[in-house]
Formats: structure tokens, sequence, C-alpha cells
């Protein structure tokens, strides 16, 4: 399975445009979840893979590596943890789980 990437033919979208390719990244499965679990802490593959449901260790070994090529994660010492990119990302999304809080109560 290849890396959603910008300039790339994606899920949904032949015109290669950036936000398209984070679309088809973030919403493949376990993908946010991994993100949302190292913008806590640095974690390692044990501690990524409890974190997760205990997600397959071949499912977390690809989605580590789509996630370690939109250099949105990398690996340190420490273990796993996001890379400039990927915490800009984070707080990117920031208003996006505001708005849908108040969605949320909309429906309710």
């Amino acid at each position: 399975m290849t890396t959603p990437l910008p300039n790339s033919p994606v899920r949904g979208s032949d015109s290669g445009v950036a936000i398209m390719a984070v679309f088809d990244l973030l919403g493949r499965k376990w993908n946010m979840r991994i993100l949302w679990e190292l913008n806590k802490q640095p974690m390692s593959f044990r501690g990524l893979q409890s974190q997760c449901d205990h997600m397959s260790p071949s499912v977390l070994n690809t989605r580590i590596k789509q996630l370690t090529e939109a250099k949105l994660i990398s690996k340190s010492v420490d273990g796993y943890l996001l890379t400039e990119l990927g915490s800009s990302l984070m707080e990117t999304l920031n208003p996006l789980r505001q708005w849908s809080a108040k969605w949320e109560k909309q429906l309710s």
C-alpha cells in the first residue's frame, strides 16, 4: 500500500492536491490514533501497540512506515515521536476538534 503524498493520485482524487493527500493519509485506519498517542509522548513500538487496542504488529508497522514516509513521525532513542511537521499538524487540527465538539452538541 503506497503512502498518500502531495503531487500523486490518492483515494478519491487524481489531482495530486496536498489537502486530498492529507485527508487520505489521516483517513487510513489507525493513523490518527497513532498521531494522537504520539502527541502525548514518545512511545515504543509495543507501547503504541498497547495504546492502540493491541493492533496487529504488521498493521502497526505499515502505519509507522506511512507516517514516517510522510515525515509526520520519526524514530529516536525514546521510541517513535512526532516530527516538527507532525506536531504542527496536530496543532492545526485543534480548531477542528473544537468544531466537532460543537457539532456533537448540535446533534444531541
